[in-house]
């Protein structure tokens, strides 16, 4: 059990992800519900939250994230979380692709676990995840090209001019792409400028743009870099993505696939 204004960070942490109602964090912290709507009071009149009919959100997402962005977690840690919503999410993901398309592939692990769901297929790959080249470079039915630039250590993948000029010269049927949030209006996040640059160049030179998410992602502005979404787009998440994510998502030009579902 967390103890007063010890719950209050990580009450923060819980409504960065989407609007929770009070008898959840009730039971998460392990105190009793008129506990949780006193910290919430607490809270609210801080003005770091607004109340909602029984629950809360934070009252400014995107100030709040960009003043205070989380620190970035690394791949392995990321590797680590939410595994068997991302195997999900690969799964269905990789069941909207056509024979022979060419695919370019964002750096992430959720991105990562759905390469290599390609083995044993037929398609041409464009890729600066640097953990899925030695995982797919040779595979039969595979071609690979790896993007050059500067290696990003924190997400293994490369990015920078160098990338970007690269990606110029070539074009894809669907980019797979995944962010360490969404938010309607906004796009996708994250920590650098020069991840979102890259990320914004493989929706334009790509037909399609796919993105893997889990729901715990959907919401949530955890940094202060933005790629803005195309006009219609797919989403694929995990089968807890609640009714008011996929509306949020769906308002944005997604088509929502809830994989499991």
């Amino acid at each position: 059990m967390t103890r007063g204004r010890h719950r209050h960070p990580l009450l923060l942490e819980a409504l960065r992800a989407g609007e929770v109602v009070v008898e959840e964090l009730a039971e998460r912290f392990g105190v009793s519900a008129s506990t949780i709507r006193r910290d919430l009071q607490h809270l609210a009149g801080e003005k770091t939250i607004r109340r909602t009919y029984g629950g809360a959100v934070i009252a400014h997402p995107l100030a709040h994230s960009l003043a205070h962005p989380l620190p970035e977690t690394s791949l392995k840690e990321r590797e680590a979380q939410a595994r068997p919503e991302k195997a999900a999410i690969a799964r269905a993901a990789l069941s909207l692709l056509a024979e022979d398309d060419i695919l370019v592939l964002d750096g992430g692990s959720t991105v990562a676990a759905f390469g290599a769901g390609l083995m044993g297929r037929r398609h041409a790959i464009i890729t600066n995840n640097l953990p899925l080249v030695g995982v797919l470079a040779g595979a039969a039915g595979l071609t690979l090209t790896v993007l050059g630039g500067a290696v990003r250590a924190g997400s293994m993948s490369t990015l920078g001019p160098l990338a970007e000029a690269a990606l110029r010269r070539l074009t894809a049927d669907k980019a797979v792409v995944s962010g360490d949030g969404f938010v309607a209006g906004r796009g996708l996040c994250e920590a650098a400028i020069e991840q979102v640059s890259l990320k914004s160049l493989m929706m334009e030179q790509a037909g399609e743009v796919v993105v893997l998410m889990d729901s715990s992602k959907l919401g949530r502005a955890t940094q202060g870099a933005w790629a803005p979404l195309p006009r219609r787009w797919t989403l694929v998440t995990d089968a807890g993505a609640t009714q008011a994510q996929c509306a949020e998502a769906e308002e944005a030009g997604a088509r929502v696939v809830r994989a499991g579902s």
